[in-house]
């Protein structure tokens, strides 16, 4: 049995008009060699932006094509066009601006520890919407898509902030840090409406801070910085809610949330459960993409607290490695966590994309294709 291109119109309960769907994936792709190769021409002043853009545009095509192909029911534009899955957004809000300073983020994978420099962030004016971030992106892939729908990926508010912390606010701009507050879920508000104008039917906020903050090591870390690590969370909730307050009608919204990816490394560990109860139970989203691909990332019980209505896409095909897990073995995970959500509210994809960075994970172009073909075909087999 195949996933149908389009949804029937009485469909069974097996299946979802709306996302999340029971195959779905969290958006970054490796970028093929061609685009590669252009980005590098382009960084050496070789290639005009056009031109660059034009390369970009033929890859998003390809690959749009290849996600419905096999099945999917969304598809993204792989991100073909970011450097970072996150920076590439926040630094194009008003008032945020990017430092000469060079933070080094640890990471770590099977092999050992992994880092990598990126430029800082300031607050120097009033947070707020310029234009629409990433909109003429987002009108290319929905022109590509034939049968899927187009989804757009965005990093959360909350990164703005976890990015550099409160350190980052010029207090003259802020004197009273809930202005700031106030004004990026403002600006946020206003990219939401304006992409919902543009069509946007599925959106999805990127957020590593929430499940970061369930190491210690990560909250520790906020607590050195000044930061309310113990009650941060509630504080991001709050600032994404008011972000979606006024989303418009028929637009459906996720988040993802993974312990970091870069280079198939990552940054924390440990399971849901220190945020579990405000995040599932006060988040106003439609579906959260939660990371469960091995054990640092905890087990299943912090779901119990998922209310009726929610689907929990459950992230057990890792991004990071390119063994291709069993069917089997998948099946026996999704039936374990429907012992705390039902199975109706559950679906599968991979624990993250394959690409947060330009540079992609330890993968081929090939053993990514395997593992978005399991997810769909595993889906079909536990969902019809």
């Amino acid at each position: 049995m195949s996933v149908p291109t389009q949804p029937p119109a009485s469909p069974p309960t097996s299946q979802l008009t709306d996302p999340p769907f029971r195959a779905d994936h969290v958006g970054s792709l490796l970028r093929p060699p061609a685009l590669l190769a252009a980005r590098e021409t382009h960084a050496r002043g070789e290639l005009s932006s056009a031109d660059l853009r034009g390369v970009e545009d033929e890859a998003i095509t390809t690959v749009v094509a290849l996600q419905e192909d096999i099945g999917l029911c969304a598809a993204t534009d792989g991100e073909f066009r970011r450097t970072s899955w996150h920076m590439d957004f926040i630094y194009q809000l008003g008032g945020i601006q990017k430092t000469d300073e060079q933070m080094r983020v640890r990471m770590r994978n099977a092999a050992g520890e992994n880092s990598f420099t990126s430029a800082g962030l300031a607050v120097r004016s009033p947070v707020r919407l310029e234009h629409t971030i990433f909109g003429e992106d987002f009108l290319y892939l929905a022109s590509q898509v034939r049968t899927a729908l187009p989804k757009l990926t965005i990093p959360s508010p909350s990164m703005v902030h976890y990015r550099s912390g409160t350190a980052a606010i010029d207090r003259s701009v802020y004197p009273d840090v809930e202005e700031f507050w106030a004004d990026l879920s403002a600006a946020y508000a206003d990219e939401v409406r304006a992409i919902g104008e543009l069509g946007c039917r599925y959106l999805q906020f990127d957020d590593t801070s929430l499940a970061y903050l369930n190491d210690p090591a990560q909250r520790a870390m906020m607590a050195e910085r000044g930061e309310d690590a113990e009650h941060q969370h509630l504080r991001y909730i709050q600032l994404i809610n008011g972000a979606l307050a006024g989303r418009p009608p028929g637009m459906r919204v996720t988040t993802h949330m993974c312990r970091g990816n870069y280079r198939s490394s990552w940054a924390a560990e440990g399971g849901y459960d220190f945020v579990a109860e405000a995040l599932f139970g006060e988040l106003n989203v439609d579906g959260f993409f939660c990371e469960f691909d091995d054990e640092r990332s905890g087990g299943f019980e912090p779901l119990r607290f998922v209310p009726p209505g929610k689907r929990v896409v459950l992230g057990l095909v890792t991004s990071k490695r390119p063994e291709l897990e069993s069917k089997d073995l998948l099946k026996r995970r999704v039936e374990e966590a429907s012992k705390y959500v039902p199975l109706e509210q559950l679906c599968l994809s991979p624990q993250c994309g394959f690409s947060s960075t330009v540079e992609g994970n330890a993968l081929t172009l090939d053993e990514q294709l395997a593992k978005l073909r399991l997810v769909v075909g595993t889906a079909e087999e536990i969902w019809g």
